[in-house]
């Protein structure tokens, strides 16, 4: 499990704990790692600190503009803060107080360029409830038990997917960003293929969701995709809007990673837009806080958050844009297979 603490529509999940508690035995097939080992994501890539000097100059800047969304979304972090237990608080710095602020900005380029290989037209799974450490274009990469992984453009792969049915459906789709086309040209390997609302909205999700059935998009905080995916993407997929979580970014003292400003400003969080299929009851503004992955882009899992809902025991996950893959789930985008990759992982 991924949920540590919570408290009504308060949530506080761990990203590494999450691997940890899937990687466990994993067996190894045709590498050189030999015998069963543990696994979870290195430490190291959530050693994520606060410059308090930064932090609190900036606070006392913005605190008159703040807008009422941002206001609201405060108000439930103090909440959290306030009733978070002493000791957990105290666990999570010990166990992610590790390397400094640049030392982890190293790494994390250093691990993005490492796993920048063609995954394209790679397609594959694991039928065993046990994980496994295999190699695929002579890198060792961790798959987890009942998943399956198609590479390649979404909306070919999806079509691929006809006769399947799925119960929940997270997306992160690569909204389209003049930050994301700066660092493309920067580097690369550092940038991913990006999409205009109305091609996201054109994928055949509609197809795939069963009956009862949650879709879960992250959203950027701009305006014109939060109405896109109301106004546009869900409309075009038969999903009906519900709800939408945030997703609450936390230094490793549990500070947020940077203040909460005004107007289009940078924000300490992420939404994760809830739609529905049929008569599904989905908790209304949730707060979900976690430290992140130094990572770019690296969402935390939010099938211990979902499947709840879900009246199927076991409900079948189809994850769009994945960059990494999750049990009992279909994983299909670019780069399924990056996070997997072994050099992310530390032996436990």
């Amino acid at each position: 499990m991924s949920i540590l603490f919570y408290k009504d529509n308060l949530y506080f999940i761990d990203h590494r704990d999450f691997t940890l508690n899937i990687f466990q035995n994993v067996e190894s097939v045709n590498t050189s790692t030999s015998g069963n080992k543990s696994f979870s994501i290195s430490p190291k890539l959530f050693s994520i600190k606060c410059d308090k000097k930064e932090y609190d100059s900036r606070k006392r800047k913005h605190n008159d503009v703040i807008i009422e969304e941002a206001t609201n979304i405060k108000i439930m972090y103090n909440n959290l803060i306030d009733v978070i237990p002493p000791n957990l608080k105290m666990k999570l710095k010990c166990k992610y107080d590790l390397l400094d602020t640049a030392a982890v900005r190293d790494l994390s380029q250093q691990l993005f360029e490492l796993t920048a290989h063609d995954y394209q037209g790679i397609s594959g799974g694991n039928n065993s409830d046990s994980p496994l450490i295999c190699i695929i274009k002579d890198n060792d990469y961790l798959i987890p038990g009942k998943c399956r992984f198609l590479s390649g453009c979404v909306k070919e792969q999806c079509e691929k997917l006809s006769g399947n049915k799925y119960d929940i459906v997270i997306a992160d789709p690569p909204w389209w960003n003049k930050y994301i086309r700066r660092l493309k040209t920067a580097n690369d390997k550092m940038g991913y293929s990006m999409m205009y609302n109305e091609d996201i909205a054109s994928i055949a999700i509609s197809e795939l969701l069963s009956d009862t059935c949650i879709v879960a998009v992250w959203c950027t905080n701009a305006p014109s995709n939060i109405k896109a995916i109301k106004d546009i993407i869900f409309p075009k997929w038969g999903v009906e809007y519900v709800t939408t979580w945030y997703w609450m970014k936390l230094c490793i003292d549990l500070e947020p990673i940077c203040p909460f400003s005004g107007g289009c400003k940078k924000q300490p969080y992420e939404r994760i837009v809830i739609g529905r299929i049929g008569d599904v009851k989905v908790p209304e503004d949730l707060l979900v806080a976690s430290i992140p992955s130094a990572l770019h882009s690296h969402k935390p899992p939010l099938l211990d958050l979902l499947s709840p809902h879900i009246p199927n025991a076991e409900p079948k996950v189809l994850e769009l844009f994945a960059r990494y893959l999750l049990p009992n789930t279909t994983s299909v985008g670019y780069e399924p297979l990056k996070w997997q990759h072994l050099s992310l992982y530390d032996v436990t």
